[in-house]
């Protein structure tokens, strides 16, 4: 199992590496690695062939992992929605990063559970770019002016980007598209000093 999953990182970080440099070679790509169908197992022999990065999309799960994989030096993302009722749990879990941003109303009670403990979280604002109703997420058109509103307004979120899912769909076009909308977002918000 180590050598296959040691070839398959190997292939994906150098598939990575080809499309970073065809947009710069001054950009910095971090790969996380999903846990959410792997056991405990899977992950430690993926640190041990490499991978440091993992996310999971349920606080719970995420607690558990980064409980029982301690003694690893990992960083670790929430990756899905969260739920009101689960803030609590994730302020206290810590992680390096909150992918999954997706509201002004969560950043506002986000940001007042961390200032009454006293901490602060990298987060991510996720973009809704294929416009749709089954993905969480802010619209497109909302993106830019809710994002600088965030760090205006929320100076226990540490906004360091933003993220997108591709639209579900077969056409390679319309998955592009959604991405390079994400794309055009971060570059004005970069132009804008963010």
């Amino acid at each position: 199992m180590k050598e296959r999953l040691r070839k398959n990182l190997d292939e994906i970080i150098w598939n990575i590496e080809q499309a970073r440099i065809t947009i710069s070679e001054h950009h910095i790509v971090q790969l996380v690695a999903v846990g959410k169908y792997s056991d405990e197992e899977s992950i430690k022999t993926l640190y041990e062939v490499g991978q440091r990065a993992f996310g999971e999309n349920q606080v719970q799960q995420l607690q558990e992992r980064m409980n029982n994989l301690e003694e690893l030096p990992l960083q670790w993302h929430m990756l899905g929605s969260l739920q009101s009722n689960k803030i609590n749990k994730l302020i206290e879990s810590k992680p390096s990063l909150f992918q999954s941003l997706d509201s002004l109303k969560l950043a506002h009670t986000l940001n007042e559970r961390l200032a009454q403990k006293g901490q602060k979280m990298n987060a991510l604002l996720q973009i809704n770019a294929a416009n749709e109703t089954t993905k969480s997420g802010v619209a497109t058109e909302e993106a830019h002016d809710l994002y600088q509103e965030i760090q205006e307004s929320c100076p226990q979120l540490s906004l360091k980007g933003v993220m997108s899912i591709g639209a579900h769909v077969e056409d390679e076009k319309t998955i592009q598209k959604s991405f390079e909308s994400t794309y055009k977002i971060y570059e004005s918000l970069k132009k804008d000093g963010a």
